[in-house]
């Protein structure tokens, strides 16, 4: 015994105490390494100070209690997107588009071909055409159609063509319009745009034909044709439509007569069983066109959840964002604008005017109610119930609380669904534009329209239309 290690008289190194020994050092290890952690985050929280907005400037004190943010909307006033923008190019429609390789080879040039290379048949062509280089050209001919076609193919390399309507005599005997529908090579949007041009034709000795020049856009105006219901026109299309499963798509530049009139009431009954909303004030007015189609399209949305007919009043104020004077224009129209005949064929909408026309005519004799609704915070889904001829939304004088969008946020955000494709851009403004890119060849990365030399480039366009 007395001859034992000094190590081993102690009993924490036996063999059989190394294991819960080793276990207790590490603990103790990782227990003052979260002490030590402790301590350092706490010197650090004592000693730092972030800045006190009250010991700042005047400026940076409102920007700290001020906020111009919201639940649903940011203001970006860089493009304006209606409904067609938003709308997914049917691929399977796109693609079919009419290649040159899909027209059939004009008869005529071949004879061209054969005439050149053997002078015998030329002396015999030229004696069978005297007389005839003068004959009026027939526009109605299957020849002459594919070689206006082939010629308008090669001409407008930056588009495709998607369907060619028959041509029809022009101006004169050697001139034919003839209209068709395309889109750009580059573009995106869901729509078509439409086309019909002059075309001058002339007949060679040996009675080749063949197209001189392609006139500017929309000269062809004896090709423009007006809309016929389930009746199909004549011409030239590659694949099929199917019939029924057809989702309306904007065509700009049809040279169709917008029917944008204002809808009235048929009668006094029609009046007395339908149900109205109206919104009335706020703030919207004279904002950017992106607030007004948020706040716009909220109440619409709300008029189509409640089954009512929207109360709109169609005239505008231009935000002097968007006008030469640098102010705000009062009195311009909605339907220059934005396409109301889609909107008035798609959703139910009235004119405010002629609805107070008619409210004054009729209200007591039938009794008509109205319900005012002064709070924004009033839900959509507390209307439902309601029986009244007439709900009025007010809005008062402080913003941002008495903007229309306001209604459609918070709890209603996800009941009321904003119509998007019922609001598209004007036919009568996407024609200017077209006839602008038309000029250009459809060859070109971007247009940005300002104020200045552009605008008087868009009334001269206007004014030669």
């Amino acid at each position: 015994m007395m001859g034992r290690a000094p190590l081993l008289r102690n009993g924490n190194f036996r063999p059989e105490n190394l294991g819960p020994n080793a276990l207790a050092m590490i603990g103790n290890l990782c227990f003052t390494a979260f002490v030590i952690g402790v301590l350092i985050f706490t010197v650090l929280a004592a000693t730092y100070q972030p800045e006190d907005p009250l010991f700042q400037p005047s400026d940076k004190i409102t920007t700290f209690l001020t906020s111009t943010s919201n639940a649903t909307f940011k203001s970006d006033n860089t493009v304006v997107k209606t409904g067609e923008d938003f709308m997914a190019p049917n691929q399977t429609e796109i693609s079919t588009f009419i290649n040159i390789t899909d027209v059939p080879v004009v008869k005529t040039a071949e004879i061209a071909e054969v005439v050149e290379t053997d002078g015998t048949e030329n002396s015999d062509a030229s004696s069978g055409c005297q007389g005839e280089t003068d004959k009026p050209v027939d526009c109605r001919d299957p020849e002459v159609f594919h070689m206006m076609m082939r010629a308008a193919i090669e001409k407008f390399k930056d588009i495709h063509f998607y369907r060619f309507g028959k041509p029809v005599r022009g101006s004169d005997d050697r001139s034919c319009d003839m209209a068709w529908r395309f889109r750009p090579k580059e573009g995106k949007a869901a729509g078509f745009y439409k086309d019909y041009r002059r075309f001058l034709i002339s007949r060679s000795e040996n009675c080749t034909l063949s197209v001189e020049s392609i006139g500017e856009y929309h000269t062809g105006v004896n090709a423009r044709k007006k809309k016929k219901k389930n009746k199909k026109e004549p011409g030239f299309q590659k694949g099929q439509e199917k019939e029924g499963t057809a989702i309306a798509i904007p065509i700009v530049g049809d040279g169709e007569t917008v029917n944008d009139t204002l809808p009235v009431v048929e009668s006094e009954g029609s009046f007395e069983h339908g149900k109205y909303l109206m919104y009335s004030g706020g703030g919207d007015r004279c904002k950017s066109m992106n607030h007004y189609m948020w706040s716009f399209l909220c109440a619409l949305g709300e008029a189509q959840y409640l089954n009512r007919t929207l109360v709109m009043d169609m005239g505008l104020c231009l935000s002097s964002i968007y006008t030469k004077t640098n102010q705000n224009e009062e009195g311009k129209d909605f339907r220059f604008y934005f396409d109301f005949e889609h909107l008035k064929d798609s959703a139910s909408v009235l004119d405010e005017p002629q609805f107070w026309t008619d409210w004054n005519k009729w209200q007591r004799k039938d009794k008509l109610s109205l319900h005012l609704v002064e709070d924004f915070r009033v839900t959509p889904m507390k209307l439902t119930d309601l029986k009244d001829t007439l709900i009025l939304r007010t809005f008062g004088t402080v913003e941002p609380d008495n903007y229309w969008y306001r209604v459609c946020e918070g709890e209603a955000e996800s009941v009321i669904q904003r119509p998007w494709h019922l609001l598209w851009k004007s036919r009568r403004l996407m024609d200017i534009v077209s006839a602008i890119a038309a000029r250009l060849n459809w060859d070109y990365d971007s247009v940005h329209i300002v104020r200045g030399r552009t605008e008087t480039c868009l009334l001269t366009l206007l004014s030669q239309r």
